[in-house]
């Protein structure tokens, strides 16, 4: 009777087991289904969580959540970099830089790394290596708004000029996202900063679209009317209908 018992008993915790390991599996591809995960079995869904508290503003937390997702699965070079993505964000920038070295070891190619590398940027005020990491992840449409708008004023916020003509470079020789560059930066950039690049990138030269430049003025306009009539008059000469 007990070996019955004990037997049902293992197979039961073998199934709880099973489950658990696969939501964990499926965690990763549908997040909504980490709070399921027994924390114990969290591997996929560490990820998950690690990378949901990089894109908080707690530091503390998002480097205990990737220093347990590291010690857990301290192989992949994808863990690394978001391990050094989150002493980064902690100002730990020496021990960012290691682990940055340890992952490109191992090969890796994860756009997390663009954080570290302009946070480590940031660190040295080597402001144009900044600033081109900034525009990595302002091309790519899965980098989330907030941490954009968290990043930019770090980038351009300080009144040098070196970030904003970093920028203005890409910019112009970037025709094909010159649309996602108006639309993202009015929302995303500080206000200023974006208007003077667009400004800028005006004068140089960018082919910007007159009625998307009407519309992102407008849009800027609620963020910082200043900002709007800035570019508002760097745009007459390319396009005088903006006058009205």
């Amino acid at each position: 009777m007990i070996g019955r018992i004990l037997w049902f008993t293992a197979l039961v915790l073998a199934a709880l087991l099973t489950a658990g390991l696969q939501l964990d599996l499926r965690a990763r591809s549908v997040p909504g289904l980490v709070p399921a995960v027994p924390s114990l079995l969290r591997d996929q869904a560490q990820m998950v969580v690690t990378r949901e508290a990089l894109a908080g503003g707690d530091a503390q937390q998002a480097l205990a959540e990737a220093q347990t997702l590291v010690t857990r699965r301290p192989l992949p070079a994808e863990n690394l970099i978001l391990l050094a993505a989150a002493q980064a964000k902690a100002g730990q920038e020496e021990a960012a830089l290691r682990t940055m070295q340890i992952a490109g070891r191992r090969g890796w190619r994860e756009p997390a790394a663009q954080e570290v590398m302009l946070r480590l940027a940031l660190a040295n005020a080597d402001r144009p290596e900044a600033a081109r990491r900034y525009a990595a992840l302002f091309l790519r449409t899965a980098t989330p708004d907030a941490l954009l708008l968290e990043l930019g004023p770090a980038v351009f916020g300080n009144g040098d000029a070196a970030a904003r003509d970093t920028l203005v470079a890409i910019v112009v020789g970037g025709e094909r996202w010159h649309a996602a560059f108006l639309r993202r930066g009015a929302r995303v950039m500080p206000p200023a900063a974006f208007a003077a690049i667009a400004a800028d990138s005006l004068v140089r030269g960018a082919p910007f679209d007159c009625r998307l430049l009407g519309q992102t003025i407008g849009g800027l306009k609620q963020r910082d009317a200043n900002a709007a009539a800035t570019l508002r008059a760097a745009a007459l000469k390319r396009c005088p209908g903006l006058a009205s």
